[in-house]
């Protein structure tokens, strides 16, 4: 397993010692999270926009409209920078100035390219779509010639990454633990899926696929709450 990439723009500038080495703690973050900020410069103006993603291996695919700004900003390639936060719990402190958060986030930097090549697209949506709803590439209805060419996937190299934790409880200072009356500790946040809902068309009765019915079964998303700070 190799290291992330120390560059100036991935290495962290405060709170060093919460900052992971290894790639698979980048691979972790990614691969919980269902939510990405794809942030880039439109018209000499930074944009943050949330999208679904995916990973491959060290490669992450995004997507949208080949109406979309963004995506026609893109054509050629163009600066980005990807972020994932995983929240994991609100920590309290005695005083506000040492309240914090636990979480897990990765911040990638790179230069994302269009995908034109047919293949790697098709595989760029199948891993999207995966990584959002297991399971539903093949038991789905296949995208369709029209639609294929309404979407645009974008690819970025995990090359230049960072990642960022924190957990534990809170860090308090000596006056105050000695001497303050206010409560401290941690309160988890977790991410559950809920009992599946069909669509109103969908026959009374129809059974709910293994694949969604399979998430609900374990559908807790939280990191540790205890540990180091």
């Amino acid at each position: 397993m190799t290291s992330l990439s120390p560059t100036p723009r991935s290495t962290l500038s405060r709170k060093k010692e919460r900052a992971a080495t290894d790639r698979q703690a980048l691979y972790d973050v990614l691969d919980e999270g269902l939510v990405c900020h794809l942030g880039l410069i439109l018209y000499g103006a930074p944009v943050v926009l949330p999208t679904g993603y995916g990973r491959d291996d060290d490669r992450l695919y995004v997507h949208g409209s080949t109406g979309a700004t963004s995506m026609r900003a893109a054509t050629g390639g163009i600066d980005a920078c990807v972020t994932v936060t995983l929240l994991d719990a609100i920590v309290y402190a005695r005083s506000i100035n040492n309240h914090s958060m636990n979480y897990r986030s990765a911040v990638v930097h790179g230069c994302a390219r269009p995908v034109e090549e047919r293949a790697e697209k098709l595989h760029g949506l199948r891993v999207i779509t995966e990584h959002l709803a297991p399971g539903s590439w093949d038991h789905a209805r296949e995208v369709n010639a029209k639609e294929f060419a309404a979407v645009e996937v974008l690819a970025l190299d995990l090359t230049e990454a960072s990642v960022k934790i924190r957990t534990g409880a809170p860090v308090d200072d000596p006056e105050d633990v000695a001497t303050g009356t206010a409560w401290a500790g941690v309160l988890p946040v977790r991410t559950t899926f809920g009992e599946p809902i069909p669509a109103d068309y969908v026959p009374a009765g129809s059974p709910i696929p293994a694949h969604v019915a399979g998430r609900c079964l374990d559908s807790s998303r939280t990191g540790p709450a205890t540990g180091s700070s």
